[in-house]
C-alpha cells in the first residue's frame, strides 16, 4: 500500500508555513554551496535545522489516480514605503495651485490695465470731438401731443354753420389750406358708411371744417408707411359720424387726384387722445382714420386701420 500525496489545500496553515520555511532553507543552502564553489564567499557552517516534524502522511488513494501536486501559497511581496511618494504628490499639488493662483493673479491686472486705458481712451476721444457741442437730436417724423380731430361737444341747440357757408357768418379770417400734391388725397369713399368726402392738406381746426384732413407728413395713398387721415364726428359735417360701425373687411377707397386706392379694415381700436402712436410711421402701406368717441361725448377716440389692397 502507498500513502496518497495530499494537496495544498487539503494541509492546514501551519503545515504550509513549515514546507515554505524548509524550502527556502534548501534554497538559501544551495546558493550558498554555488557561492563557495565559484570562491565567492566563504561557507559558513549551516546552522542545525529545528527539528521539523513531518506533515501527516496522507491517506491511501485508490489506484488508478494521480497524485496532485502540492502548491506553495506565493509569497506577498512586502509594501514599499509609501511616505516618500506621498510627499512628492503633495508638493507637486502645492506648486500646481501656485500656478493657478498667479495666472489668476496675472488676469485680473491685464483686465484691470485694460479698462483704464479704454477710459483714458474715451476721455481722449471725448476731448477731440468737442464734448461741449450740443448734440444734435433728431426731429420725429410727426410731433404730436394730442391726436387730431379733438374739440369739445356741441352745445344743443347751437349746432355749427356746415362749412359751406362758413365764409357767411363767420368774420374770422379763413386759413389759407395748401394746395394738395399730385400724390396727395383729394377724396375718401367708405360705401359700408356712406361716407363721400373732400380730403384736404392739413388736419388742424380750420382745415377740419372744410373736411377730412391728411395729416402733413404721413405717407400718401399708396405709398409704403401711415396715410392719416381725421374728421369730425358730430360737428362741420359729422364726415366720421359712423367709423364705429366698420367691420373687418369693409373697403375704403382713398383717391389721389382720380388714381384710387383701395383699403381694407385690419382693426379697429378705442384709445387716449394722447395714444399719438397710432400716427407712427409703418413699414408696410396702411391707412388710419382718426375721429372723436363717443359721438357728442368726446373724451376718447376711435382709430380704424386698414391694409392697402395690392
Amino acid at each position: 500500500m502507498f500513502r496518497r500525496k495530499r494537496s495544498a489545500d487539503e494541509l492546514s496553515v501551519e503545515e504550509l508555513e513549515r514546507l515554505l520555511l524548509l524550502k527556502k532553507r534548501e534554497e538559501r543552502a544551495q546558493r550558498l554551496r554555488r557561492l563557495a564553489s565559484e570562491g565567492r564567499v566563504v561557507q559558513p557552517a549551516e546552522p542545525a535545522a529545528p527539528a521539523v516534524q513531518p506533515p501527516p502522511a496522507p491517506p491511501p488513494r485508490a489506484e488508478g489516480y494521480a497524485a496532485t501536486p502540492q502548491i506553495a501559497p506565493a509569497e506577498r511581496p512586502k509594501p514599499e514605503p509609501s511616505g516618500r511618494r506621498l510627499d512628492m504628490k503633495r508638493v507637486r499639488e502645492q506648486l500646481l495651485l501656485a500656478l493657478e493662483v498667479l495666472a489668476l493673479v496675472g488676469l485680473v491686472v491685464i483686465l484691470a490695465g485694460s479698462l483704464l486705458n479704454l477710459q483714458e481712451l474715451n476721455r481722449e476721444v471725448v476731448e477731440a470731438s468737442g464734448s461741449n457741442r450740443p448734440t444734435p437730436t433728431s426731429t420725429a417724423l410727426i410731433e404730436v401731443r394730442v391726436l387730431p380731430g379733438g374739440h369739445e361737444p356741441p352745445v344743443p341747440g347751437r349746432e355749427p354753420v356746415p362749412a359751406q357757408y362758413q365764409h357767411l357768418v363767420s368774420p374770422e379770417v379763413q386759413v389759407p389750406i395748401p394746395t394738395p400734391g399730385p400724390e396727395q388725397p383729394t377724396r375718401i369713399v367708405i360705401p359700408a358708411i356712406n361716407v363721400d368726402a373732400r380730403v384736404v392738406e392739413g388736419d388742424g381746426w380750420e382745415q377740419l371744417k372744410k373736411g377730412a384732413g391728411h395729416h402733413i407728413g404721413s405717407a400718401n395713398p399708396g405709398e409704403r408707411g401711415n396715410c392719416v387721415i381725421s374728421a369730425h364726428d358730430d360737428i362741420y359735417g359729422e364726415i366720421f359720424r359712423d367709423l364705429h360701425k366698420l367691420e373687418l373687411e369693409d373697403e375704403i377707397i382713398v383717391y389721389a387726384g382720380s388714381q384710387p386706392y383701395r383699403y381694407k379694415v385690419v382693426a379697429k381700436r378705442i384709445i387716449e387722445p394722447t395714444q399719438v402712436d397710432v400716427m407712427d410711421p409703418t413699414p408696410d402701406p396702411i391707412l388710419t382714420l382718426i375721429t372723436c368717441y363717443p359721438y357728442r361725448i368726446d373724451t376718447h377716440r376711435i382709430v380704424v386701420i386698414a391694409a392697402l389692397v395690392q
